[in-house]
């Protein structure tokens, strides 16, 4: 599954590579707080259980919300290639009801 980090689709899906790198810490934070994977684990990490999670589109970054959306189950969400204005509040993880 960490393969999956050596090809541009994963980077483009989230809209760049540092927007790839917070998203993958918050989510693994989530994890390791208790949050349940949105996918199989199938005896991965937790980093493979994320990575899967942003190429199934299970997971996004949202930028600009402050209120959860009705087809979130946790924070926030937004499309991806998603550019915060400036001033823009603290990224929030957030997974896509299924």
């Amino acid at each position: 599954m960490i393969e999956a980090l050596k090809s541009e689709d994963v980077v483009d899906k989230v809209g760049g590579r540092f927007k790839l790198c917070v998203l993958i810490q918050k989510r693994l934070v989530e994890l390791m707080d208790g949050a349940r994977p949105l996918v199989e684990r199938n005896g991965r990490t937790d980093l493979e259980v994320v990575i899967d999670e942003i190429l199934q589109e299970k997971i996004c970054v949202d930028y600009s919300r402050t209120e959860l959306p009705e087809d979130c189950t946790s924070e926030v969400l937004i499309p991806p290639g998603f550019t915060p204005p400036e001033g823009a509040p603290e990224m929030k993880v957030s997974a896509l009801r299924s």
